[in-house]
């Protein structure tokens, strides 16, 4: 049974991304947050649904806590053939605002985790010859959005990192791919106001709604199967026509 790792597996996109996997036959495991007190509830409330997952304090920011978490797997587990790099926060602010701690946090959290988590999986995937690096990026990486320069800087570096690392495993059976999502309807979207909900953002959107995490879920499990062995250095667009190219 193959090994996937969900960073984030907790959140908005990570937990139906997690679900997903673990119907494709893969023994899912996934980070959390050092401290987070709701872990042992979320593992329960999977284990109630008929899922065994397996949860890791990482933080994803920082690589020595990265490399002691992939090492800990790997004795507990084995060889993790599925990274999918979903882990990811916001801090939404003018760049007149911004402060250099505000910029590290983003920077850090969403690009540099992608490093981070990569480096200590990559080996394994080499030596098996198989692979699937799945990279969660961001619609707002390929068109910007007020307010987002480190989000949006993050997020389109993550395809830049993609694209190269895919050329240099390609021949190892290992692919690299980017998903951008747009608008999904997850807590933090929830929490932007109805009135700029309906006035702001839908209308931009031909689909005329959000996107639902389970639609990005099956997308990540597309890229993580056989079926998607030729597809590789991608960046695909999940965003109901919010934004084409």
């Amino acid at each position: 049974m193959r090994t996937a790792l969900v960073t984030g597996g907790m959140g908005g996109l990570g937990t139906p991304t997690c679900i997903k996997m673990a119907g494709l036959g893969y023994k899912v495991l996934t980070t959390h947050r050092p401290a987070n007190p709701n872990v042992q509830r979320w593992l329960q409330a999977m284990k109630d649904q008929g899922y065994d997952f397996k949860a890791y304090s990482c933080d994803v920011s920082d690589y020595d806590s990265c490399k002691s978490c992939v090492e800990r797997i790997s004795k507990e587990v084995g060889t993790v053939s599925v990274l999918v790099n979903n882990a990811g926060v916001s801090r939404d602010m003018t760049l007149r605002k911004m402060t250099k701690d505000d910029w590290d946090f983003v920077l850090h959290t969403d690009l540099d985790s992608v490093f981070n988590m990569t480096k200590q999986v990559l080996d394994g995937m080499l030596d098996q010859n198989w692979g699937r690096i799945i990279n969660i990026s961001s619609v707002t990486a390929q068109k910007g959005a007020f307010g987002q320069t480190s989000y949006a800087a993050a997020k389109a570096g993550i395809h830049g990192f993609t694209k190269s690392l895919a050329q240099e495993v390609a021949k190892k059976g290992i692919t690299v791919n980017t998903i951008s999502p747009g608008y999904i309807d997850t807590q933090m979207v929830k929490a932007i106001p109805q009135d700029v909900l309906e006035s702001k953002i839908l209308v931009q959107i031909p689909v005329d709604r959000l996107g639902q995490p389970e639609e990005v879920a099956g997308l990540v499990a597309y890229l993580a199967s056989e079926e998607a062995a030729f597809v590789t250095g991608a960046n695909i667009s999940i965003n109901g026509g919010h934004h084409m190219f």
